[in-house]
């Protein structure tokens, strides 16, 4: 065998090889590495699209978040300013309602002074009648009059 022949035909079959694997086998696996590195950019796209709706729905939550807080600061501020309105107008109320009793109480008292002012009134009258008709009845005398007088003082 001659190395030269045996070269050439080796360059032959290698060229043949060659031609076939470029024409049949390397196309379908230079596709299949377009179709991988095309689905890797792909998913490499969404996951940085998901990135940045997922870092857009945080800014959103934190802004409803602070609006939220906003709202139930106002709130709780309204609410207590209305308890404290609430308190005041009782407190106001109470103060009415408490002076018109004592009102009440004063009058009520005024009228049982004047109605035991009468009543003893009447006492003093019916006894300084009582008392003249017992000096009236007796004879006159200093001394009965100063003892009945005295009596009189004691029943007052």
């Amino acid at each position: 065998m001659n190395l030269n022949a045996t070269l050439f035909a080796q360059i032959v079959v290698f060229m043949i090889l060659w031609g076939f694997t470029m024409k049949f086998v390397w196309p379908p696996i230079t596709k299949a590495l377009d179709e991988r590195a095309s689905k890797i950019a792909d998913g490499l796209a969404a996951a940085d699209k998901a990135k940045s709706e997922l870092a857009n729905a945080n800014a959103r939550v934190a802004q409803e978040l602070a609006q939220s807080r906003d709202e139930i600061a106002k709130r709780l501020s309204d609410a207590e300013k209305r308890g404290n309105a609430l308190v005041e107008e009782a407190k106001g109320r109470a103060t009415a309602e408490a002076n018109k009793i004592v009102a009440d109480a004063k009058a009520e008292a005024d009228q049982l002074v004047i109605s035991a002012r009468e009543a003893l009134r009447e006492q003093v009258a019916a006894l300084a009648v009582k008392g003249a008709e017992q000096i009236l009845r007796r004879e006159v005398n200093a001394q009965v009059h100063a003892d009945l007088l005295t009596h009189l003082k004691s029943e007052l």
